[in-house]
């Protein structure tokens, strides 16, 4: 009798009743997110001195010998202490929490710079919409727009900058944490993912369950205008999403490019060592790349998939349904993770059984979502729409799940694809770039299939709304999804902040950081996949309420404008995509140059043991603050063109094109941007841990040859061999790897963002090119707006390029190798040969390069430059007398 009067209620379900579960949901996310973040201050941050049953105890300190000063670990007063205070003595880890200041600052520092040039396009674009979207007899529509950008925007800047706060200060206690187990490593590097995704989650469905409210006023039906207004909600995140993915990805790729390849490859040294100037350059970008910039890209599919679902609902009970479905989610997902969290791990755990502990949580949320989106269904629909709609949700978890394992299987070092990868690097680093595309070409096969089968199964199921449907039941357990991404950086952090720290961590601690640090990477990678494959659906969902909006309603491929219309648009992500890439490689040729004027001036750094800090002229080396710097000006100049492009392509093909043309360019984006997207971030992931499964291999191999050269088992040449060989195969996979570090963490992320961006401005707009009446296009009113739109852009961007160039000089030109080599041959010609010849200019990537300061309008400034001229010319002389030939040495001419 009460489930009889539950369900005549719930058959026509009041506005506020529709957004009550998912206001509830938002708070209840934001209150657990409050509660982490106060457990997570009560882990040992390095500066707790004393320990707790069982945790991590070291060999109590004395004072130096030498200059009876205190040791880095010394206590004050030990000396005195009991045995019982001695044995219960923790130390803290100095070192580390000194690295993880420096992360923390120099990620601060960046999203600070960041967002401050983004609060300029977001007073800009409001002003913008402002005005293009009001009308005579309905002045209010672009304020209204406009206020819901802004709301949207700040919220999503916000869920980006509380989630790096909190993974910043999550490294080093997720290093100490290790010292007690690898499951409270993983609780605190998980817990803090946690957060992020709870933020996001949280703003996500009070912003816009709230807003929705607020327009929707004191009607009793289902105000579709006010999800005209929410659209602009969705674009302020989108245009956070696509600036926070594009400049994250540049400045953490162009870090870690150029570590690698000055640091690892060239100097041979450790991937994390405190030698390499831009090694805590690379931790900060983890920060700003992988938690910022993929918490505010989930932000926005997550909101998209609401407003698109609103947009395209036909009732209030359709709209309670989406709403309630994520609200439920947040439920779900809290008690996945309390599993994650709860579950037995041993210290030796092996990749597979730690993904299992992530999949268990994953698996759990998701049964629970369905058995509540039943629920919800059957008491609020009749029998066959019901279940209809329960198919939906259902099918865009499936799809979700299938995407997220098909990932994992095509980037797991457990798993063939990247083990082929890794077996390639005998044969060099070309062969491994060959085997990563190949992977990640094929790889787009199962995803497709994937989307294609939920959005004809939806469609046939409910119509456009079934897929705009499935799309948030993909996303209703994204509180525990993008946990599972968010750490991993934190994990990656704190394995380098445990070799940064030299001694002050054991072996095994290491060890586990690096066990954290792979499944980070494999659930990094499944993140990405699942982040492409809802921004599909979002995509789809978002275009078919722009079509509704618009007054679109069969689209003519054969109709020219429609098909030039697509052209236009699978062509845009390839261009986005070479645009991302270009700034990639612009960035990580500065920091090579940067790196190398360090290594040149300080020799000592490129060696594997850890140097101390020297001060060379005014420069105190190395120098990791400029490196941050530099990274910093790059990302932010090197963002405007793809943003740019992204925001304003769609509003000129509108005007010109009309919507038909438009229609055309969405579809074109859609389809090609996400076997491009799927593709890169697949080939990446799998490149990235073919490096890591060749390290986990022959560091063991290195190990155990080194523990027979100590027994005297063994003779040096025989280690050395041993050691070369490691070092030659891992070569060939971190070249894979660098080729592949844009690819997974710069263009393939940004790409989803693309499209869905380009899908909620033309949402947006869709009032204003319904009102043109031109939908082939062409029209004489929107041939002048296009004219506008495309040179205010390029106005705007031009200026701001200006003003980069002027704050920061251009890098001086380099020289390479050969070069160098050839004028320090002409130059001993000249000289009248060996005997009477001057030394020539060094060699090496960055040795021709003129010193130059670099001005950085950021928060992160670097420190002057010594005087590089005169160690430039020192150490050119030594390597051209290296590379003369002895006096008695025989001459060897050609014939």
């Amino acid at each position: 009798m009460a489930l009889s009067m539950l369900m005549v209620a719930l058959e026509n379900i009041e506005p506020e009743v529709a957004a009550s579960v998912a206001i509830a949901g938002g708070v209840l996310a934001l209150i657990v997110a409050g509660l982490f973040t106060y457990q997570l201050k009560s882990y040992n941050d390095g500066s707790v001195a004393f320990r707790k049953e069982g945790e991590w105890v070291r060999p109590l300190p004395s004072k130096d010998a030498e200059n009876g000063q205190p040791s880095a670990f010394y206590v004050p007063g030990c000396e005195n202490w009991s045995a019982e205070q001695k044995k219960n003595f923790q130390f803290g880890a100095p070192n580390g929490k000194k690295i993880s200041d420096i992360v923390q600052d120099g990620a601060r520092a960046f999203l600070n710079t960041e967002y401050k040039w983004l609060s300029a396009f977001v007073a800009i674009m409001f002003v913008v919409i402002c005005i293009m979207l009001r009308k005579d007899d309905a002045e209010l529509d672009g304020l209204y727009t406009g206020i819901s950008f802004l709301i949207g925007a700040f919220l999503s800047a916000s869920a980006g900058y509380l989630g790096m706060l909190i993974a910043t200060a999550s490294n080093v206690r997720t290093t100490v944490a290790c010292h007690t187990s690898m499951l409270r490593g993983l609780n605190v590097a998980f817990r803090s993912g946690a957060v992020m995704s709870l933020c996001v989650v949280g703003f996500g469905l009070l912003g816009l369950s709230i807003l929705q409210l607020i327009f929707q006023g004191d009607e009793d039906i289902l105000d579709t205008k006010s999800f005209d207004y929410l659209s602009g909600f969705g674009f302020g995140a989108s245009s956070i999403a696509l600036f926070a993915r594009v400049a994250g990805g540049i400045f953490t790729k162009a870090a870690d490019v150029g570590a690698d390849l000055v640091g690892k490859v060239d100097a041979g040294i450790p991937e994390d060592s405190p030698n390499n100037p831009a090694a805590i350059a690379d931790n900060v970008g983890d920060n700003v790349g992988d938690v910022a910039g993929m918490g505010a890209d989930l932000f926005e599919s997550y909101v998209g998939s609401l407003i698109a679902a609103g947009s395209l609902a036909a009732n209030t009970n359709d709209l309670a349904l989406a709403y309630w479905v994520a609200g439920f989610g947040v439920l779900s997902s809290l008690i996945g993770i309390t599993l994650v969290m709860k579950r037995n791990l041993s210290n030796d755990a092996t990749l597979e059984e730690l993904l299992w502990t992530i999949r268990y949580g994953i698996f759990l949320a998701g049964f629970l979502v369905i058995g509540f989106s039943l629920m919800c269904c059957l008491l609020m629909f009749e029998s066959e729409a019901a279940w209809n709609r329960f198919g939906c949700i259902v099918v865009g978890l499936v799809a979700g799940i299938v995407i997220g394992l098909f990932t994992e299987y095509c980037t797991s070092y457990d798993y063939q694809p990247t083990i082929d990868i890794d077996a390639a690097a005998p044969t060099g680093g070309a062969t491994v770039i060959i085997k990563g595309l190949g992977v990640g070409m094929l790889s787009v096969v199962v995803p497709t299939f994937a989307v294609c089968i939920a959005i004809l199964a939806c469609d046939e199921f409910a119509g456009q709304y079934g897929i705009a449907l499935a799309a948030v039941g993909m996303l209703s357990t994204l509180s525990i999804t993008l946990a599972t991404d968010a750490y991993g950086p934190v994990a990656d952090n704190a394995g380098g902040i445990a070799e940064m720290s030299g001694e002050e961590f054991p072996e095994y601690a290491r060890d586990r950081t690096d066990a954290l640090d792979a499944l980070g990477n494999t659930t990094a990678a499944t993140g990405k996949g699942f982040a492409i494959g809802s921004a599909v659906l979002t995509s789809a969902g978002l275009i078919a309420a722009f079509t509704n909006d618009a007054g679109v309603t069969i689209v003519d491929l054969t109709a020219p404008v429609v098909l030039a219309g697509v052209m236009i648009g699978a062509c845009m992500p390839f261009v986005f995509a070479a645009l991302t890439m270009l700034s990639v490689g612009s960035a990580a040729q500065s920091i090579i140059v940067e790196v190398t004027r360090q290594f040149r001036l300080y020799p000592g750094l490129r060696t594997e043991e850890i140097q101390a800090p020297l001060k060379v002229g005014d420069e105190v080396l190395p120098n990791h603050g400029r490196c941050i710097a530099i990274c910093t000006s790059s990302a932010i100049k090197e963002m405007l063109i793809p943003g740019m492009l992204a925001v304003f392509a769609p509003a000129v093909i509108g005007f010109l094109m009309g919507t038909y043309g438009l229609t055309g360019m969405l579809v074109g984006s859609l389809t090609s941007g996400f076997m491009l997207a799927v593709s890169m971030a697949n080939a990446g992931g799998a490149w990235d841990n073919a490096k890591k499964l060749r390290e986990k291999n022959g560091k063991a191999q290195v190990r155990a040859a080194a523990a027979m050269l100590k027994a005297g088992e063994i003779s040096q040449d025989v280690y050395d061999a041993v050691d070369h060989a490691y070092h030659k195969l891992h070569e060939a996979t971190v070249t894979g790897d660098t080729v592949g570090d844009p690819f997974k963490d710069t263009s393939g992320p940004a790409l989803n963002i693309l499209i869905k961006l380009m899908s909620v401005v033309s949402l947006v707009m869709a009032p204003v090119l319904k009102d043109l009446e031109a939908p082939s296009g062409f029209s004489t009113d929107g041939t002048l707006w296009a004219a506008i739109v495309f040179f205010a852009a390029l106005i705007l961007t031009l200026l701001a390029m200006m003003y980069f160039n002027k704050v920061t000089p251009a890098a001086a030109p380099t020289k390479d190798d050969l070069e160098l080599a050839t004028e320090a041959a002409l130059a001993m010609k000249a000289a009248g040969g060996p005997a009477k010849g001057a030394a020539g200019a060094g060699v090496g990537a960055g040795a021709g390069v003129a010193d130059v300061d670099i001005t950085v309008d950021a928060e992160t400034k670097p420190a002057p430059a010594a005087n590089g001229a005169e160690a430039a010319a020192e150490a050119g002389a030594a390597k051209a007398a290296d590379a003369a030939p002895a006096a008695d040495a025989p001459v060897v001419q050609e014939s």
